[in-house]
C-alpha cells in the first residue's frame, strides 16, 4: 500500500490546523453534512473516530486531522445519502481498524469488510465512509480521500488540476487529483450520478488562500460561481460556492485554517 498521507508537522499540530496550501493556495478544508438528526451524526464521528467538537459562529465543526466535518440541520430531510451521488463516499485512514470497528459496532453502525485492512461503514442517514488501516499514521485517524463518481474520470481529474492546482496521479485503478490534506479519486460509472446538493452529504470544501482574488480569477477564466464571494467578518470566514463538472457542490472558504 502506498503511504496514505505525508505529514510534516507534529501530531498535535495536525489536529489543530489544516494542511499548508499548494501553489494555487488550496488545501482540503471540510465536508458538509446536512442531516435530520445532527446529534446522532456528531456522536458517531466523535465516539468512533475521536473528532473534537468546535464552533465557528453557529456552525458545529467536528475537527479531525487535516479536515473539518461540518454537521448542520437540514431544512428538509435529505431524501438520500451519499451513495448514488457524485460523492459516493469519504475515505479516512485509521491506525487501528479493529478498535474503530469495535466502536462502530457498539454504536450499531453497520460496516462491511472490503479486505483485511478496509471496511465500508454506513454512518447515520446513509453517509458512507471507508476506513483503511495504516499502522504508521502519526495520529489515530486522518483524512485520506473523497471518492467521486462520474462517467468521465479524465475530464473530472483535469478540471481539479486546472482549477485548484491539484496534482494528477492514481490510487489503484482510480484517477486521482491530489490536494494537500487528501485527494479526489474518480470512479468511472456507466451513467451520470445525482448532484450532491440536497443529500445528506451536501458538499465538500476547500480552504483557499486569498479567496476573493481566487474567485475573480476563476470568473475571469470563464468559470461560474454558484454563490458569489461573501465576507462574514463576524465569523472570521469568507466563502463562495462552485460546482464541478459532475455536479459536486464545493464550498470555498478562507478562515478555517488555524482554528
Amino acid at each position: 500500500m502506498n503511504r496514505l498521507l505525508v505529514f510534516a508537522v507534529s501530531a498535535s499540530a495536525l489536529f489543530a490546523q489544516l494542511p499548508a496550501p499548494n501553489q494555487s493556495g488550496v488545501s482540503m478544508g471540510h465536508v458538509h453534512l446536512l442531516v435530520a438528526d445532527p446529534e446522532a451524526q456528531k456522536n458517531v464521528w466523535m465516539e468512533a473516530l475521536g473528532a473534537e467538537l468546535t464552533h465557528v459562529g453557529s456552525l458545529d465543526l467536528l475537527r479531525l486531522p487535516g479536515v473539518f466535518v461540518v454537521v448542520g440541520k437540514a431544512r428538509t430531510a435529505p431524501t438520500q445519502g451519499s451513495e448514488g451521488s457524485t460523492v459516493n463516499h469519504l475515505g479516512f485512514a485509521v491506525r487501528d481498524l479493529a478498535a474503530v470497528k469495535a466502536k462502530l459496532d457498539a454504536l450499531r453502525v453497520e460496516s462491511t469488510p472490503v479486505n483485511a485492512t478496509q471496511i465500508l461503514a454506513m454512518f447515520p442517514e446513509n453517509v458512507m465512509v471507508e476506513l483503511t488501516e495504516d499502522a504508521a499514521l502519526p495520529t489515530a485517524v486522518a483524512m485520506h480521500y473523497i471518492q467521486l463518481a462520474t462517467p468521465d474520470p479524465e475530464k473530472l481529474q483535469a478540471w481539479y488540476v486546472k482549477i485548484f492546482g491539484a496534482r494528477a496521479g492514481t490510487r489503484g485503478r482510480f484517477l486521482a487529483a491530489f490536494i494537500p490534506g487528501g485527494e479526489l479519486d474518480a470512479d468511472k460509472t456507466s451513467v451520470a450520478q445525482a448532484p450532491t446538493r440536497g443529500r445528506s452529504l451536501d458538499h465538500i470544501g476547500f480552504e483557499v488562500k486569498n479567496l476573493e482574488a481566487f474567485c475573480k480569477q476563476f470568473e475571469a477564466a470563464g468559470g461560474r460561481l454558484e454563490s458569489p464571494f461573501q465576507d462574514m467578518p463576524q465569523m472570521g470566514l469568507k466563502w463562495a460556492f462552485v460546482v464541478d463538472p459532475a455536479g459536486t457542490r464545493i464550498e470555498l472558504t478562507e478562515g478555517f485554517a488555524g482554528r
